[in-house]
């Protein structure tokens, strides 16, 4: 622990240079002082390249209610959509590289109640099946059989192909695919197939009761559940909490070293990890675009808002104030979690804190 980033705050770099870097004390001096602040309540960011880690800040509070909970490495935090590219696309990938499906099947092939027969998995994939955003199933629904009805129902009609529309139903939709096609769970085929190879041994979705001064709370009174109350230690996502956690648009929790092995792995595509090198550049490739929403397969491409990143890098966020940012023509990703929904949403304040440290990091590279 570095005594001059502030208490409770844990600063590790792998040389003298990184940690002696005027700019990567800017960015340590930025996220001690949103902490000590208070928004967002606890934080851990680590720069890695194609070695490791390079730079790593960790620190303020996992909780604030009903006492206050310090934050630190070891800190789970609830990645929200980040489940979309950790778990839910690199899955659909680990399939096509394994001869399982390919990406132009219809999704009917594997779930047979889909009304809608041109709508393919590449379009779930890329956002382009003219599903709507979001419905609040777990107002009216309980467990997968009556979520799925409900899903198929907002189907009906939809038309593929057409504009990028971002929806939690889509990446719905391919976690029960794949546990169609791997005849697993999707919680257990994520375990086997990317925890388990990387590495990532607190990666997973459900953390255990008992570990949940490890996790870092999320929402006080909000709107994903039927009850008031705080969540804590179980997923955010009204959704993904009707289904028991396991979803494949959210559920995963995991603490900032794991997430680091995860980028590195992308960024050593061609010499290991879960993926083939070639499903890794198809993932950060122009497959569809309206506006400024471009997509490439599960990532989104073109952070134009975070700073001077070059073309082909790789993004998505967490609604709880996770993202991750992979930069593969320098070698280097960006890990940010926070619990910055905790106690209460302040949504735009975290669209801004996400840019200045992602301005920030970019300038410390440049």
């Amino acid at each position: 622990m570095n005594p001059e980033a502030g208490p409770g705050f844990y600063v590790e770099a792998r040389d003298d240079a990184a940690a002696g870097s005027k700019a990567f004390m800017q960015v340590r001096d930025y996220l001690v002082g949103c902490t000590s602040e208070g928004f967002p309540p606890g934080v851990s960011l680590a720069l890695v390249d194609r070695d490791g880690v390079v730079f790593q800040v960790c620190g303020g509070h996992a909780s604030l209610v009903p006492e206050p909970l310090r934050a630190g490495p070891e800190t789970s935090y609830d990645l929200a959509s980040l489940t979309k590219v950790i778990c839910t696309t690199t899955l659909a990938l680990v399939a096509r590289d394994s001869g399982l499906w390919g990406l132009g099947e219809p999704v009917a092939r594997w779930l047979p109640g889909y009304p809608v027969a041109r709508t393919t998995l590449w379009h779930l994939l890329t956002h382009t099946s003219g599903l709507v955003e979001h419905r609040p199933f777990y107002a009216s629904s309980r467990g997968q059989e009556e979520v799925e009805a409900a899903v198929y129902e907002e189907a009906a009609g939809s038309v593929p192909g057409g504009e990028v529309r971002y929806s939690d139903l889509n990446f719905m939709l391919l976690g029960w695919a794949l546990e169609a096609c791997f005849g697993r769970p999707l919680d257990k085929i994520f375990g086997a197939q990317v925890a388990e190879p990387l590495g990532m041994s607190r990666t997973r979705f459900c953390p255990p009761v008992g570990e949940r001064w490890l996790v870092a709370a999320t929402e006080l009174d909000g709107d994903q559940r039927p009850r008031a109350g705080l969540v804590w230690g179980e997923v955010h996502d009204g959704n993904a909490w009707v289904l028991g956690g396991v979803a494949g648009h959210a559920g995963l929790f995991a603490p900032v070293g794991d997430l680091a092995h995860f980028v590195q792995s992308l960024l050593q595509a061609s010499t290991g990890g879960v993926l083939s090198a070639s499903s890794v550049e198809e993932m950060a490739t122009l497959q569809a675009k309206s506006d400024d929403d471009v997509r490439g397969l599960g990532w989104r491409l073109c952070p134009s808002r975070w700073g001077a990143w070059p073309e082909g890098t790789m993004w998505h966020t967490g609604f709880t104030g996770t993202s991750l940012l992979v930069d593969r023509q320098r070698g280097v990703a960006v890990v940010l979690l926070s619990n910055a929904i905790h106690p209460r949403r302040r949504l735009d304040e975290q669209a801004a804190f996400r840019a200045d440290v992602h301005r920030l990091v970019a300038d410390a590279l440049s």
